[in-house]
């Protein structure tokens, strides 16, 4: 498709909103960017990596990384790739390390890295089953 969405602000007050938000972009660049988080999540030894490509079947993003961390020490290895992965600003976040569950948002893009208990409980993986999967690291 190659369309590019933007958000574009209207206010001060919607400005001071949205400077926060991560901006989407074509959908090439997208699966570029995400198949750049998979290789930086690859490098810290993440588990059971999984890109799917969720475009067609909402409008949250158009990919999703979902990874496993072993340990509290690894989550934080892991938040520290991202924060390295070539051509993209650090993203939005949300969650610990303590809680099992760390989202980052980087608008078409989002990466979940999940403790093995929290992913099986949540099953992300089982709720978009019927998503292309783009590639799988174990």
């Amino acid at each position: 498709m190659g369309a590019t969405i933007v958000h574009v602000t209207t206010s001060a007050t919607d400005l001071s909103l949205s400077a926060s938000r991560p901006i989407r972009t074509t959908r090439e660049d997208a699966e570029r960017l995400a198949r750049a988080i998979v290789e930086q999540l690859d490098e810290r030894q993440a588990e059971a990596i999984v890109l799917l490509d969720v475009g067609p079947h909402t409008d949250l993003a158009d990919y999703f990384v979902i990874a496993s961390a072993t340990s509290r020490r690894q989550f934080g290895a892991l938040e520290d790739a991202l924060r390295h992965v070539p051509d993209a600003n650090f993203p939005r976040r949300e969650g610990t390390a303590e809680g099992g569950w760390l989202l980052c948002d980087y608008g078409s893009v989002v990466v979940h890295i999940f403790d093995r208990e929290t992913r099986d409980y949540y099953d992300l993986d089982g709720l978009w089953s019927h998503t292309d999967t783009l590639l799988r690291v174990e």
